[in-house]
């Protein structure tokens, strides 16, 4: 059980630090979040700082203890933001040196749940 708690709080703090730091520009519509997320895919302004909030919510939700239904929408929410993004650079025809990174952020996402859950059937055993 300790093996299992170290890795989970090793892969779920990296993957929420990650979800926030990329956040932030979001939150205060910095110059390059506008360029990427307006003018280059077309998403209205507005959406942009309320995406940023989420983000951190979502990420700091998934470091809460005991939050269990909740993380389970944390969880939803940051993967769909990861793949609507990746999405999205795929469907502008970026190169995939600009959007293959985003399946290494994916799949730490993928394993941050598989732990957290494997945790949760440990705990009630």
């Amino acid at each position: 059980m300790k093996k299992l708690n170290i890795a989970y709080w090793v892969v779920t703090g990296l993957f929420a630090a990650f979800m926030i730091f990329s956040s932030v520009g979001n939150v205060i519509s910095d110059p390059q979040s506008v360029e990427m997320i307006h003018t280059q895919m077309g998403f209205p302004k507005y959406i942009i700082p309320f995406l940023g909030v989420a983000k951190i919510l979502a990420a700091v939700t998934i470091l809460i203890p005991k939050l269990d239904r909740i993380k389970e929408w944390a969880y939803a929410g940051l993967v769909f933001d990861l793949v609507g993004a990746t999405y999205s650079f795929i469907a502008l025809g970026h190169p995939a040196s600009g959007w293959a990174l985003m399946f290494v952020f994916i799949g730490i996402a993928m394993l941050s749940y598989y732990l957290h859950r494997r945790r949760q059937h440990a705990m009630q055993a």
